[in-house]
């Protein structure tokens, strides 16, 4: 608040020239005459004088004859229409004004900020104060609020500032905690006449501070449940969201992996961010990263729909670009305006790679056994949700040694950086990080500075292949017989099948369930596929896995044959005695059709 000294200028007083005519007085803003001057008007004046003139003259005259200052003035106030001319703030008081306000105020002088005046306001709050003495006397309450280094700004720059939201605590006057904004403005204290005690008296102009304390208790509670609302919200997004996420993640035989997801900070709404594990069967394994752009509840709901359409299309057994193929229209379906990025791999051990397809989404990065960091940027696609695009696939080697990472844009984009960088720093820290698959994920999240307070969602998946030595070698095995068809075919898939699983060392029971299932998948492939035909034995340390590939792409169907049927039972038979079975297209236009059978536990 600052003081304005308001003044009146008063008319200059002219002498009328000889030969010419006096002019009008302008009219006062209310349109009326004062009474001499309307009296005048009454009279016609001699001579064709303009009548605001000689209502001039009919006044009082000083002795020379001209019109007294006071006069003229009061003529130059009149209107056309006679109103008095309406009240100016010269007549008000400083005093009554500041006592009236319902804001604190407190004014002080000179450098040692001694107390001048304080409202009746300031007074209810924190008591009567006496005047003459110093701030840091009579004001205590602005040392503990911090408000005095600040004077002393404002009396040094001549410039106001401004404190925010400061807590008055309850005390005998104050029922509950109170906040007030204060502003000090730059003042000039006038002489106002001999003070209670000669030593502080105001006998001179100073320079002062005006303490203008605005309580905004209502708008700080208001903010506060504001904020503990938001909160709420937000910690059930992230409750819905981790409800969403895999709570354990599925454990392949043959990779070690791990996950994790963090939210953004306390003042970011919960994102879109998923990853999941699936176990096809046959040793193969798919895994999944995804991002839905947005925030809050709705991005997290469409995530779980996406993350749950995703594992059922996984069932399928479908290539990786035909999965999101049927992801791009299921996202529009969901929500047009929502879009989303994905990336799904298949790894599968037999081949040591990983098939891949992404949807608009950061390329994984692939670090050799050597330690070499690569990326698999390539083929990308648009997000989810766009449409009117045909996704490819694309092949990156994951052998014995290799580890992998698939994260979300949350790990290494950055506001004031380009987000290929981040994604370099992010192959820096992976190339050094061999440890195990959870321990990576902390570290990577170390290495890119990720805290409490990231703005940004994150999810990592770390993917290990490990190298099998000693006793876990052991409990691996491959072995691969080429059938070229013909009657010999079958006898020899028998043969081959028994002599594996007897030098597996496996239990009667099951050397036996394992040569019937190889028998019958053989007898079906040779019965309704094509040359080139395989039979695939291979054991890990938890199942024995029985797999035959053929050139035809037809996939067989699990079906009840009649008691006169002579086929279609072997289907049936291998599903009864399997832990599971499946089938799937292979990427030469063949397929492939396996069983499982759960290894007993050591």
């Amino acid at each position: 608040m600052i003081f304005t000294r308001w003044s009146a200028k008063l008319p200059q007083r002219r002498t009328a020239r000889p030969g010419r005519t006096a002019r009008p007085a302008p009219a006062p803003p209310g349109g009326q005459q004062p009474p001499a001057a309307r009296a005048a008007a009454a009279e016609p004046p001699p001579g064709g004088a303009v009548p605001a003139a000689r209502a001039e003259a009919s006044g009082p005259t000083a002795p020379d004859g001209d019109v007294p200052p006071a006069a003229e003035s009061t003529a130059a106030a009149a209107g056309p229409q006679g109103a008095a001319a309406p009240p100016t703030v010269d007549a008000l008081s400083v005093h009554d004004i500041l006592g009236t306000i319902p804001a604190l105020v407190a004014v002080v002088y000179g450098p040692e900020h001694r107390l001048a005046y304080v409202n009746a306001a300031y007074a209810t709050v924190f008591g009567p104060r006496p005047a003459g003495r110093t701030a840091r006397e009579a004001l205590p309450e602005l040392d503990e609020l911090g408000l005095l280094p600040l004077m002393d700004q404002v009396l040094r720059s001549g410039r106001p500032r401004t404190v925010k939201s400061r807590r008055i605590r309850a005390g005998a006057a104050r029922a509950r905690d109170t906040y007030y904004t204060f502003t000090c403005t730059p003042i000039e204290v006038a002489a106002s006449g001999p003070a209670p005690d000669p030593e502080v008296a105001c006998v001179a102009p100073h320079k002062g501070v005006l303490v203008f304390g605005a309580e905004v208790t209502d708008q700080i509670e208001s903010a506060e449940r504001l904020r503990a609302s938001e909160a709420r919200q937000r910690a059930a997004a992230v409750t819905l969201q981790r409800s969403l996420l895999p709570q354990e993640l599925e454990q392949p035989d043959d990779l070690r992996v791990a996950a994790t997801y963090r939210p953004g900070g306390t003042e970011a709404a919960v994102g879109g961010d998923w990853y999941d594990v699936i176990t096809l069967g046959g040793g193969r394994t798919a895994l999944v990263i995804g991002d839905v752009m947005g925030r809050g509840v709705r991005a997290a709901a469409v995530m779980g729909q996406l993350r749950t359409a995703v594992r059922a299309y996984a069932r399928l057994d479908l290539p990786p670009h035909e999965v999101l193929q049927l992801l791009d229209g299921l996202a529009a379906e969901i929500d047009a305006s929502q879009i989303a990025t994905c990336v799904y791999a298949v790894h599968d051990p037999n081949e040591g790679r990983l098939v891949y397809a992404s949807a608009g989404h950061l390329p994984i990065l692939v670090r050799d056994a050597d330690g070499t960091v690569h990326r698999a940027a390539e083929p990308t696609g648009p997000p989810l949700g766009t449409g009117g695009w045909l996704h490819t696939s694309g092949t990156v080697p994951l052998g014995p040694g290799a580890a992998a990472v698939l994260y979300t844009d949350g790990l290494v984009e950055r506001r004031d950086k380009d987000i290929d960088h981040g994604v370099e720093a992010l192959a820096a820290a992976f190339a050094g990080a061999d440890d195990a698959p959870a321990v990576v994920c902390d570290r990577l999240l170390r290495s890119m500075g990720i805290t409490d307070a990231h703005d940004d969602d994150v999810a990592i998946l770390v993917v290990q292949h490990p190298e099998r030595t000693g006793h876990d070698a052991e409990l691996f095995h491959n072995a691969v017989l080429e059938l070229h068809g013909g009657t010999e075919a079958a006898p020899r898939a028998r043969a081959f099948a028994s002599g594996v699983l007897a030098s597996w060392r496996f239990a009667p029971e099951l050397h036996d369930l394992g040569v019937l299932a190889a028998s019958e998948l053989v007898a079906n492939s040779l019965q309704h596929g094509t040359p080139p035909m395989r039979l695939r034995l291979r054991r890990t340390d938890r199942r024995l896995i029985v797999e035959v590939t053929d050139g035809d792409d037809h996939l067989p169907r699990r079906r009840t044959a009649e008691p006169a049927d002579e086929a279609g039972r072997g289907i049936s038979i291998v599903a009864t005695i399997a832990s599971n079975w499946g089938s799937r297209r292979t990427p030469d236009g063949g397929k492939a059709v396996w069983c499982e059978f759960a290894l007993p536990s050591p």
